[in-house]
């Protein structure tokens, strides 16, 4: 028996998960080349040689020109012959029909072998920045509201003189205010001490093949907590906040979010190969690793699992947000239940766990895909060794990615395939279009990316919600927003990071099916102000400013 089908025997899951072919559902429709997203990845050699030639792949959304349009950014890699030079990453600006890459002529292409991308007003100037993490010395690209001469605006890169450069292969990044002083700081994810001249190309074997060194065959690196102090400087606090692990993991997935609902972010970081880490913030700027009493630190029967990415959102509708974590070929995803303070796997029960077993689980989201007021999930698959293809496990390098529609009582049931396998990395979903309900970007290694079209999940009622801090930060990252519409209350807490590598459409947005108008709207700020609206029309964006009595506005 296969490691997959052993698994999947002792969950006792085997081949138990349905398949829905609900007609109502909302299809997705791949539209990146007749949109324009046609720059193809540069990830090393097809062989994929080295374990560096198999990660990457990073995608962030960004309204970079502040149009109302949402922007999309794609990391590129590079190759071991020229790991330095890069192949440049894109920044495809939305014109509301068309995208074009305009990371050239703004001053925001990357440098070197890039790895993962999130956006973040970390200046709280009212513009979307960028950090960028990569193989080597990682790129902050402060976003300067200056008309040029071209009409156009530009970025610079301060991440030197900002103290955030990391001269390490970073992977994962995760923005928020841990200290709650009004700015957001960083926590970078650092992956393996990597060099070529000290690793054997295609030095392991997997399923009887040769592959790459993997990362329990190399040195962890120490991930870093950079604390904002203004002035675009920053401080590494990691030791003071007590995040500096005496077993640093191979962080991959990063996500700041409040896991016991006392208003103060805390950290979860997905390992690769190794134990997760789970900090509970304190309150007063530092964190206690409560890794193993939330149960968090490894899958069910107490093994280590190899953590890719993160997803967070409340999956069964009791008002305490869930975490999912997808990992490798063997070994099932898993979605970890809040139960307050701590955490349960319910993966079995929730019927994710046999889907999975075949895949390899990169980029990930909770999302409300048809507009029904529950939580459906993302799962972006794409192998790491193109050598799995002739290995005989079952798997396959290229793999579909999954769609898990939520039942309405906490569990799932996968979708029918309707894109092509691919070798997937990054995800974030975005409403691209503007029409309600919510699409999806997705890298590829060695491929372009996908932008896939939600068409018809917007037959149901919706409402989208831009926060704009004031006493809090800026992007109002930390925020939770609670909307009650008929007997049904849904939260949403407004992060910046997770999935893979990747950050996601700031503004929040709840399904509220065949309900047309919501009773009440709360918005619970960082600064711990909170603010209530009632009777609030549907099928719009909202803006919701701080503090401001005529805070409820018209989004477009």
């Amino acid at each position: 028996m296969s490691p997959s089908l052993r698994v999947a025997a002792a969950l006792g899951v085997l081949c138990s998960f349905p398949v829905t072919l609900d007609a109502e559902l909302p299809s997705f429709v791949d539209r990146a080349g007749a949109l324009g997203l046609t720059r193809i990845h540069t990830g090393g050699s097809p062989q994929k040689g080295y374990i560096v030639e198999a990660k990457g792949g990073g995608v962030a959304v960004i309204d970079f020109d502040n149009d109302g349009d949402q922007d999309l950014y794609w990391v590129n890699g590079a190759t071991i012959a020229a790991p330095d030079q890069g192949g440049g990453n894109a920044l495809y600006r939305n014109d509301g029909t068309q995208f074009a890459d305009v990371g050239p002529a703004l001053g925001a292409s990357g440098r070197g072998w890039g790895m993962g991308a999130t956006s973040a007003d970390f200046d709280n100037d009212g513009d979307q920045d960028l950090y960028l993490t990569n193989l080597r010395h990682n790129t902050l690209y402060r976003n300067d509201v200056i008309q040029s001469p071209d009409g156009m605006l530009r970025f610079a890169d301060i991440a030197g003189r900002a103290g955030v450069a990391m001269p390490r292969w970073s992977t994962g990044a995760a923005w928020a205010d841990f200290d709650l002083d009004g700015d957001l700081d960083l926590y970078v994810a650092n992956y393996v001490e990597f060099a070529t001249d000290a690793i054997e190309r295609l030095g392991a074997q997997w399923q009887g093949v040769e592959v790459f060194v993997g990362p329990r065959s190399l040195p962890a690196a120490p991930d870093v907590l950079y604390r904002n102090d203004g002035d675009e400087k920053f401080a590494d606090v990691t030791v003071w906040a007590r995040l500096n692990h005496p077993s640093p993991g191979y962080g991959l997935g990063v996500v700041f979010a409040d896991g016991d609902g006392d208003g103060w972010p805390d950290l979860f970081v997905a390992n690769d190969s190794s134990p997760n880490f789970f900090y509970r913030n304190r309150g007063d700027g530092r964190f206690t690793d409560q890794s193993l009493p939330a149960r968090l630190a490894y899958g069910r029967g107490g093994q280590i699992q190899a953590g890719m990415g993160v997803a967070w959102g409340d999956a069964d509708g009791d008002g305490r947000p869930d975490l999912f974590a997808t990992h490798f070929e063997g070994e099932y995803n898993t979605l970890y239940r809040n139960e307050g303070g701590h955490y349960a796997d319910v993966s079995a029960e929730a019927g994710l766990a046999a889907p999975s077993l075949s895949q390899v689980g990169f980029g990930t989201s909770f999302f409300d895909s048809d507009n029904d007021g529950d939580l459906d999930l993302l799962v972006a698959n794409g192998h790491v060794y193109p050598q799995i293809d002739r290995a005989g496990s079952g798997s396959a390098y290229a793999q579909p990615d999954h769609l898990y529609e939520n039942l309405g009582d906490g569990r799932f049931t996968l979708r029918p395939h309707t894109t092509a396998a691919r070798v997937s990395r990054g995800a974030a979903t975005v409403d691209y279009d503007d029409d309600g309900d919510l699409d999806l970007f997705i890298s590829h290694l060695n491929d372009r990316p996908a932008l896939l079209r939600n068409d018809g999940g917007n037959r149901h009622n919706w409402l989208g919600v831009k926060l704009t801090g004031t006493l809090s930060n800026r992007d109002g990252v930390g925020a939770r927003v609670r909307l009650v519409a008929g007997d049904r209350a849904q939260f949403r807490d407004l992060l910046c990071g997770g999935s893979f590598l990747s950050s996601a459409d700031k503004r929040l947005h709840f399904g509220l099916g065949s309900l047309s108008s919501i009773d009440t709207l709360e918005v619970h700020w960082p600064h711990r102000r909170i603010q209530r609206f009632s009777n609030i029309a549907v099928n719009r964006y909202l803006a919701i400013e701080e503090g401001t009595a005529d805070a409820l506005l018209d989004g477009d």
